[in-house]
């Protein structure tokens, strides 16, 4: 029996929104998974991994009965000015999943064509991008967050932090009424993990001694195929976000690999000028520092925007974590992975860049370019695009970074934000009974793991 589809749904538009999405969540799942765990101490693989897993399945449920509404709503209306403009009203989306998407803002100074596909993939669409936020937030905590405050955190920062950065920059809110863009999250997600991951590293703690002075990948080649994951999924994360199979979809998707790879490029080209070996490792942050810079810019640049920026997304950060990294702040505060320099930093710099590379001539919603439909930055006449991203990466980083501390400082009256010290020395046996790999001989692990009934 032939079931028509509605006249508004375009069956191509809806494919891509649905593919992109599925593409976006396998830089969860396994993506950011299989990364983590083979980046870090063996006796950590199962627990970094598990730290993702569990935040892309406790986000949809949060997602679908309040975070959504809260990030794509109509507005809560707290107070006058501001205070009316930062947050959707909360309330499930789940009885309504075969409407039209609703564009909820006039995405740019001209309003934004209706959807062509339901709610659903919409709702769909943006859940994965709300997944891997906290799940690249975990990065700074890895090997020694308890698991059971990781499990109650990832839910309370989702709807309290991510969704109100989403309302305000995507959703109709204050830094979009500005004039803010972030085309695919370098602030809604990446600054604000990056920088959340920070603060939550300060407040829960160091890695134990031995950990911090010792945390080698115990599977590089593993964590390559992670952040493979991550490069090409990364096609959805930014040619999804035009929310129409169109020609700004292709050009995000070039540029985002355009930039990439001058990002992973000129990250070796410093590892071999200042190290004088070509890492892996480098290459990887050199690569995710890429994904990250395009990710505010990819459908507003042209191409020579995207190397522009894939120049500085594998210079600047670099820089952070190599010569601020170095510094007594940053020695202290123990960011595992790095999120501060790798998501933080490389966001700020898209961004800004954003404001400076967007080409008034690239955006295109069915064919209409131009005047009152385009971000144009300050290379292109518009010194004012940039000053508002500016003002959205402070708004950003002190809400983020406020929300975070208070977060974990209420769920510390809870439960411990720490393992304890004998799970610390042991690692996955202890806090999940089972462990990556078993060793071969005792000769290939220096911890041997107890019996899960021993905890």
């Amino acid at each position: 029996m032939y079931i028509p589809d509605p006249r508004y749904l375009n069956p191509g538009d809806n494919s891509w929104q649905l593919t992109a999405a599925t593409f976006v969540g396998l830089q969860s799942v396994p993506g950011l998974a299989i990364l983590y765990g083979g980046i870090v101490k063996k006796k950590w693989a199962i627990n970094s991994a598990m730290m993702v897993v569990y935040a892309f399945a406790i986000v949809i449920v949060s997602w679908v009965l309040f975070g959504f509404s809260m990030g794509f709503g109509s507005p809560l209306h707290l107070g006058p000015g501001i205070l009316g403009a930062i947050v959707g009203i909360p309330h499930p989306v789940l009885s309504q999943l075969y409407q039209q998407g609703q564009a909820s803002v006039p995405l740019l100074q001209g309003a934004m064509p209706a959807f062509k596909f339901p709610e659903s993939s919409l709702i769909y669409f943006q859940f994965v991008f709300a997944a891997i936020t906290p799940a690249i937030l975990a990065g700074g905590v890895l090997g020694r967050m308890n698991f059971k405050a990781w499990m109650i955190f990832v839910p309370v920062w989702s709807t309290l932090v991510y969704s109100v950065n989403a309302f305000m920059l995507w959703g109709g809110g204050w830094l979009a009424q500005l004039g803010a863009v972030d085309f695919s999250g370098g602030y809604v997600i990446h600054v604000a993990a990056g920088i959340s991951g920070f603060v939550a590293a300060a407040v829960v703690g160091p890695r134990i001694a031995k950990d911090r002075k010792d945390f080698n990948p115990n599977n590089l080649l593993l964590a390559l195929a992670g952040a493979g994951i991550l490069w090409l999924g990364w096609n959805g994360f930014n040619g999804g976000d035009p929310y129409f199979a169109n020609a700004d979809a292709a050009a995000a998707v070039l540029n985002t690999n355009i930039a990439t790879a001058v990002a992973l490029v000129s990250w070796l080209i410093m590892d071999m000028s200042f190290i004088k070996k070509p890492s892996m490792v480098g290459a990887i942050n050199g690569m995710v520092c890429g994904l990250v810079a395009i990710t505010p810019a990819a459908g507003y640049v042209n191409g020579y925007g995207a190397i522009a920026i894939g120049v500085a997304a594998g210079v600047i950060p670099w820089l952070s974590m190599n010569r601020l990294g170095a510094t007594k702040l940053f020695r202290k505060v123990d960011d595992t992975l790095g999120v501060f320099h790798t998501h933080f930093v490389a966001g700020a710099v898209g961004g800004l860049l954003t404001g400076v590379f967007a080409d008034p001539t690239m955006l295109e919603y069915l064919g209409v370019k131009g005047p009152g439909s385009a971000v144009t930055g300050l290379l292109y006449g518009n010194p004012h695009q940039l000053l508002v991203q500016f003002e959205a990466l402070v708004v950003i980083v002190i809400y983020d970074g406020l929300m975070t501390w208070g977060i974990l400082k209420a769920i510390s009256l809870i439960v411990p934000l720490r393992e304890s010290q004998p799970r610390l020395e042991e690692g996955d046996m202890a806090i999940h009974g089972e462990v990556s790999m078993e060793p071969e001989s005792a000769d290939d692990e220096e911890w041997e793991p107890k019996t899960a009934e021993s905890y």
